[in-house]
């Protein structure tokens, strides 16, 4: 599980500078302004948490269920959350918006929100 956790974390990582350079470079001619703000936020999102994922990796042994929980809730979160608007964003410059993938974000930030509290559990649970 910590190999699993390192290598989406760096995966997560590297596409999420791919993204921010496509977007920046790429996508700034064809989406509105609202539409590359929607795409930077999923760069950012994606990039805050492929970092996260990288120093959990290093730090838990991912021998509880609670670590391996708060992984896939990050990884699984990450994919919904910035994939989900992605394809939004892009979806709607074409023209046709992916409206399906509407409801799809906020369960990646719910699983996000999710990974935030277990991990806040797991500083506060030998205090409580």
């Amino acid at each position: 599980m910590i190999l699993l956790v390192q290598v989406v974390g760096a995966l997560l990582g590297l596409l999420a500078v791919l993204f921010g350079a496509f977007g920046a470079h790429v996508l700034k001619k064809s989406l509105s302004e609202e539409l590359l703000r929607s795409f930077e936020t999923g760069v950012k999102y994606q990039m805050y948490h492929a970092l996260l994922l990288v120093v959990l990796g290093f730090n838990l042994g991912f021998t509880s269920a609670l670590e391996t929980y708060m992984a896939y809730c990050f990884i699984f979160g990450t994919l919904l959350f910035s994939f989900s608007i992605y394809g939004l964003c892009l979806s709607s410059a074409k023209g046709r918006k992916w409206k399906f993938l509407g409801p799809v974000t906020p369960v990646g930030g719910l699983l996000l929100l999710a990974g935030w509290a277990l991990l806040f559990y797991s500083f506060i649970a030998h205090i409580v």
